[in-house]
């Protein structure tokens, strides 16, 4: 059985992580593909001891099947999802010069449209501020900036990760690993722990830019760390998904928020770790419709992201063992210019 322990792992070149990343960039940043309506499913997973055989079924399947997933009864209460947006909102409220003294770097701190996907080549037109929980020396709002907010933000932080880790035990179940297979891999308690809750302020629509070739509010991409929770905003639509790894007939479902509602998707360490059955499926976000409501969207992200020092191997050795931080290290280096 596979192990989170590094004693075994040699370094490698990893061609299939750069493969990845010549994948989406042939996938162009215009607002090609038709739309078509395909479910996402949305799975219960209320009474979650006695009902986890079958609701790892439930998620393997969508998995499977598309890469991306709803979950209801989750345990985060609603209350606590809408204040995490109020404290997101407040915190890109900030000044310009104030948000600049907590840069981004090693995925912890604030950016402002420094996120330059391989797909598009232009900055996606947003700014984020992310929570790496052992990277954040100097990187939070001060009490009088932000009052309770670095308390608060790691408590939901904490939820998100309790959710996640519910999740992965899934899948780990699917693939022979141990139940708790996952949670040492994404272990809070340690150094090498980077997980990611990111909060993200994407702009409203600039009339002057509306017209603007190449801007989007996040390119083509697939997530580059095991498991994706997403939430989103009700009235704050954009998200859209193309089902099929190989992405072929551009077929373009979106994806409606819904409050309460976690949108999940599977990412390519979880792709790799399960030796390619469950697909990490491209997702982009548009800009709006002339129709459709212009001003800002905000969504809030928890990356699962497996820990520096966990190995990343398949249960058959489909590909070479890699470290979290080796792996995720090439990613990001890719998408933010060298902030790693």
């Amino acid at each position: 059985m596979p192990s989170s322990s590094p004693s075994v792992y040699e370094p490698s070149a990893a061609p299939d992580v750069l493969g990845e990343l010549e994948k989406e960039s042939r996938m162009g940043g215009a607002m090609d593909g038709e739309t078509s309506a395909r479910e996402v499913r949305r799975i219960d997973i209320s009474d979650f001891a006695r009902r986890k055989e079958e609701i790892a079924e439930q998620l393997w399947s969508a998995s499977v099947d598309i890469g991306f997933f709803q979950v209801t009864h989750h345990g985060i209460p609603v209350e606590d999802i809408r204040a995490a947006f109020q404290r997101a909102e407040a915190f890109f409220d900030l000044p310009a010069e104030t948000k600049a003294q907590w840069p981004l770097a090693r995925n912890a701190g604030w950016e402002h449209k420094a996120q330059i996907r391989p797909s598009t080549r232009t900055p996606d037109q947003k700014e984020s501020y992310q929570i790496t929980r052992p990277r954040m020396a100097g990187l939070w709002p001060s009490e009088a900036e932000l009052p309770g907010f670095q308390a608060a933000t790691l408590a939901f932080e904490r939820q998100c990760w309790e959710v996640g880790m519910r999740l992965l035990s899934c899948f780990a179940f699917k693939l022979g690993f141990d139940p708790e297979f996952f949670t040492r891999a994404h272990d809070p308690q340690l150094p090498s722990y980077q997980s990611t809750l990111r909060m993200l302020h994407y702009f409203a629509v600039d009339p002057a830019l509306k017209d603007e070739l190449g801007l989007w509010r996040a390119g083509a991409h697939t997530d580059f760390d095991c498991l994706t929770l997403l939430f989103q905003r009700p009235g704050q639509g954009g998200l859209q998904v193309l089902p099929g790894k190989e992405a072929e007939g551009r077929q373009w479902t979106s994806v409606e928020p819904a409050e309460g509602v976690i949108t999940c998707n599977i990412g390519d360490m979880l792709t790799r770790w399960s030796d390619d059955q469950l697909p990490s499926n491209f997702h982009r976000v548009r800009n709006p419709l002339p129709h459709e409501y212009q001003g800002a969207r905000y969504s809030l992200a928890f990356f699962c992201q497996a820990n520096e020092d966990a190995v990343i191997e398949g249960p058959g050795k489909k590909y070479p063992p890699i470290t979290g931080a080796e792996y995720l290290r090439q990613r990001i280096s890719a998408n933010f210019s060298n902030r790693y």
